[in-house]
């Protein structure tokens, strides 16, 4: 397809996920010329469709359809309608990758850099709705500041649902290997460790992981079932939940207080204290009034 049609705007980057916003402006209903796609990604939508075509093999992507793209595949592309399509195309880094698919198919170590066998995979209802929020929150990074644990965690996860839904529909999935129980708990232990210790820091998915010795992707899962938060959530109740003693200190500066927990400014701290706590810290501050944290905090959650 010329690329006069077709436009990108990356919305992040990160060594483990790449998410681009797309919007095709083509309107013919003919075949593209052919087309050539150098990395794995998977395409969600959020306006409009797309076929795919390989040869006399034809896929096409709506609003309730994901489509795969596989490495080094060439392939033309047509509009069943005539009118533009918008999507959220994803490039997730190939060792993860291979480690989400591992989960569902263990024989992807024998052919990892073929990690798709099907076009098209379904985009379950709640998967739709997460991805338009996912994206919204990116678009919105510049007023509201972008986490990358959140996104990271929150992308990866994505993938995985509309990866697993694809072989679930294609009939595809095996048992994956599992280890003990024992081995998850401790691993999501020596997380909760390794968060505490590191709460006032810019802590990333990768250090985590690595600091249990497992991939992204199977410690954020390990970690859910054991804490059944994700650990960007886990991470944001630490530190908002330290930050209450610290705030019905009178003359505590907040701004310090913020930076101090790993919040990066005073602005973001609020935004976040106010989400989870229904008030801003300077409106809990002002109600203290000489109770006791404690009576303070189960006004919060009253």
């Amino acid at each position: 397809m010329d690329s006069e049609f077709l436009t990108f705007r990356t919305l992040y980057d990160s060594p483990m996920i790449g998410v681009r916003d797309y919007v095709c402006r083509d309107t013919s209903c003919q075949k593209s010329a052919e087309e050539h796609t150098d990395t794995n990604s998977i395409t969600l939508l959020r306006h409009g469709a797309f076929s795919k075509h390989f040869g006399k093999l034809q896929a096409t992507a709506d609003v309730n359809q994901a489509m795969f793209f596989s490495k080094d595949t060439v392939y033309q592309v047509s509009h069943p309608v005539d009118h533009s399509d918008r999507g959220t195309s994803f490039t997730v880094a190939p060792s993860i990758l291979t480690d989400i698919v591992r989960e569902l198919d263990p024989s992807i170590d024998e052919h990892p850099d073929a990690p798709f066998p099907f076009l098209t995979g379904p985009c379950e209802p709640e998967v739709f709705w997460r991805h338009r929020d996912f994206v919204r929150r990116l678009e919105n990074a510049d007023e509201q500041p972008l986490e990358p644990l959140w996104a990271d965690v929150t992308g990866l996860q994505l993938m995985a649902d509309v990866l697993e839904a694809a072989y679930v529909r294609h009939g595809m999935k095996r048992k994956r290997r599992e280890t003990t129980t024992a081995d998850h708990a401790e691993r999501a232990e020596a997380v909760k460790a390794y968060l505490s210790a590191h709460m006032s820091e810019a802590v990333t998915l990768e250090d985590v992981a690595a600091s249990v010795n497992a991939s992204p992707f199977n410690f954020s899962r390990i970690f859910l079932q054991q804490t059944g938060l994700p650990v960007h959530r886990y991470l944001t109740l630490l530190r908002l939940r330290a930050s209450l003693e610290l705030i019905a200190t009178p003359r505590a500066d907040l701004t310090s207080i913020a930076l101090d927990l790993g919040f990066s400014s005073h602005s973001h701290f609020t935004d976040v204290f106010r989400r989870e706590f229904g008030e801003t810290p300077s409106d809990f501050r002002k109600k203290a009034d000489g109770r006791s944290i404690d009576k303070m905090s189960k006004d919060l959650i009253a």
